[in-house]
């Protein structure tokens, strides 16, 4: 079934539609969310949230985006105002400064490295998180991020260079100097963020 025709169901108001819909697209969502809020409950709970104002607010999908990219927009908005409600900045507030430097970059052998950039990213304004967490945690392009946030490509670039650019300053704690190891690189960031979700998904 396509989505052009779940569509119809939906708006039709075909509640088996609903469960299509639900089980098609629940993974992705979740995962998304998982990757912006580091707490699996919230993640749960928020993932229900996203479908239900989906639901909602069917009426109002016209078809300028792809469905998926229309819900994870919605996933993406109550993701953001929750972590505002529950102070989640603070919750993962850690100081930066008392990281001790690690002698090589490892986002696999260094857990508590992947809490602190889990917080870094926490921490980033609400429009550079949600371009870094799209473009480099879940893969869209630039063009689809313009397309689903309403923004133009040359800002989805911009946001994410700058998202970077912070990550960067808030994990200078753990690079290394030039004599020690490598330095802390996006697709470094990137790949940890990936991983991290990843494993706390296969061990759930």
């Amino acid at each position: 079934m396509t989505d052009t025709e779940l569509i119809d169901r939906l708006k039709a108001g075909d509640h088996g539609a609903e469960r299509d819909f639900y089980e098609r697209h629940v993974d992705r969502v979740y995962r998304l969310i998982l990757r912006m809020s580091g707490r699996p409950e919230l993640a749960q709970e928020w993932t229900q949230d996203t479908f239900l104002r989906a639901f909602s607010r069917i009426e109002q999908f016209r078809g300028d985006s792809a469905l998926s990219s229309w819900l994870h927009v919605i996933a993406v908005s109550i993701t953001l105002n929750g972590l505002r409600t529950h102070k989640r900045r603070e919750a993962f507030a850690a100081p930066l400064e008392e990281a001790t430097t690690v002698a090589r970059w490892s986002g696999e052998s260094d857990p508590d490295l992947k809490v602190r950039l889990r917080a870094a990213i926490a921490a980033l304004p609400d429009g550079t998180r949600r371009v870094f967490v799209m473009h480099d945690v879940e893969g869209f392009t630039h063009e689809e991020i313009g397309e689903a946030l309403g923004v133009a490509v040359g800002t989805s670039k911009s946001q994410l260079f700058r998202a970077r650019e912070k990550l960067r300053v808030a994990l200078a704690a753990f690079a290394p100097s030039a004599s020690m190891g490598s330095p802390v690189t996006a697709s470094a960031m990137t790949t940890s963020v990936r991983t991290s979700s990843q494993i706390g998904k296969e061990s759930a």
